[in-house]
């Protein structure tokens, strides 16, 4: 199966928004979450998504609108207005709105937009966003001078691409964070009872969107990890008689294995330039990390220890790896050199410390902690102070970063019921279930797409 591409064309370049959280509305009915994102206490911001459509555009407008909407509604800093509820149905892209036809619905943040099809057959989508209270058009601003919007345009059989572009700018514009709706997560999808557990290599949106299989389901797969591109998945396949590491290439669905590995190899994860591969080997009742050349094959060991060493994660810089070890008497984390040297113990927090995953700027690193009988998903600073736990249930693990850093996946299993995704807020202010409708485990986050 191939990746599906885009070539989704901006009308102006997006690029230097640095702007504070919400700071670009000027009315007091705008929240300023600068000083306060971390402390929980944001008020989700008003904000209505119109987009119509012209004629020939067969109300694609209107269905990315939908989708605009949804993905702003679930990072749980916005609350968009239902569009029943709009006086005006209509709205062009080339004048102000009617300001008081949304003031008097207490919207903040307006985004007025227009779909429609080119002679060529390609669907474009024209936007402004607008601050209703201060009537300034915020859609873009570069250079300090404010610009009159954006276009985005593709194929129309990916028009939700369009609507998350949409989303990731009015994001990026009133938050100053990254955006992080146009990316994929690669999972295990599982069917079946605990004992007879298909479990096959699956891909969708972030929004649980356009799901779909890369295996076959004839061996179990677990752990999946994109490469920094992307366009690569490294996962263990495991049958009745061996485990085996495979790198896909999910564009255009090569796959090769890592060769021939004495034991059990497991828990892959790409270096943050993709050209090195950390994994686990566990041979005669002993696991150690090793690291493989991408390119030449060529592989070393890098824990020497008599204990289980296992979940390699690479810091953003490529030079410290964060692991998982039970070589002071219980599962911790710990920290090491890229090249296996200067270990030291990171997590002293009490309890269970398992799957260390650093953020993608490294300055913090999430994990799964086992304690009073629950599961939980944290975070610590990468020196391993500021320890905090955002979720906790029966069983649930598996953390893996969004790309702008703020959110986790990760996935929750109830007793007896097969295990699903979710996402936390990095602050633990915004818990959601993701939107598959399956078995989901092992979710792994991509890069925003190209």
């Amino acid at each position: 199966m191939k990746r599906r591409t885009l070539l989704l064309n901006s009308g102006l370049m997006i690029g230097g928004l640095g702007f504070a959280c919400f700071q670009g509305l000027t009315s007091a009915r705008a929240q300023t979450l600068e000083a306060t994102v971390d402390e929980g206490v944001i008020e989700p911001l008003p904000i209505a998504v119109a987009i119509s459509s012209n004629d020939n555009a067969n109300a694609m407008g209107e269905r990315i609108a939908q989708v605009v909407m949804a993905d702003l509604e679930r990072s749980g800093f916005f609350a968009p207005l239902n569009p029943a509820a709009f006086i005006d149905r209509s709205i062009g892209v080339d004048q102000a709105p009617r300001f008081e036809n949304w003031k008097i619905l207490n919207v903040s943040a307006l985004v007025a937009g227009k779909a429609r099809m080119d002679e060529s057959g390609r669907l474009s989508v024209d936007f402004r966003l607008w601050d209703v209270y201060s009537e300034k058009n915020l859609t873009l601003k570069q250079n300090d001078q404010e610009l009159l919007g954006l276009t985005f345009s593709a194929t129309p059989e990916n028009w939700r691409r369009i609507a998350h572009k949409i989303a990731d700018a009015v994001f990026e514009r009133l938050t100053g964070l990254s955006g992080y709706f146009d990316t994929r997560i690669v999972f295990v999808a599982e069917n079946g009872g605990r004992g007879q557990r298909v479990k096959r290599l699956a891909i969708m949106d972030q929004d649980g969107a356009n799901p779909s299989y890369l295996t076959s389901g004839q061996t179990k797969v677990m752990t999946p990890r994109f490469s920094a591109n992307g366009q690569e998945v490294a996962y263990m396949a495991l049958s009745e008689d061996s485990a085996t590491i495979y790198i896909l290439n999910i564009e255009t669905n090569r796959q090769e294995s890592l060769g021939e590995v004495a034991g059990m190899a497991f828990a892959p994860r790409f270096s943050p330039d993709g050209t090195k591969l950390a994994y686990s080997v566990a041979r005669q009742g002993n696991t150690d990390i090793w690291v493989m050349d991408v390119r030449t094959r060529a592989r070393r060991r890098l824990t020497q220890s008599p204990s289980i060493d296992t979940s390699p994660s690479f810091s953003a810089d490529g030079n410290t790896i964060a692991f998982t070890s039970d070589r002071g008497g219980s599962p911790q984390i710990y920290l090491m050199n890229a090249d296996g040297g200067n270990v030291r113990r990171l997590s002293f927090g009490g309890g269970l410390y398992s799957t260390p995953v650093f953020s993608p700027e490294g300055k913090q690193i999430a994990f799964t902690k086992q304690s009073g009988g629950r599961f939980s998903i944290g975070v610590m600073n990468a020196d391993g102070s500021g320890e905090k736990l955002l979720t906790s249930s029966y069983l649930e693990e598996g953390p893996t970063w969004a790309p702008n850093g703020r959110f986790i996946m990760y996935f929750r299993e109830p007793p007896g019921a097969l295990p699903s995704l979710w996402m936390v807020e990095s602050s633990g202010r915004v818990e959601r279930p993701v939107p598959y409708s399956g078995g989901a485990s092992d979710p792994a986050w991509s890069p925003l797409l190209p």
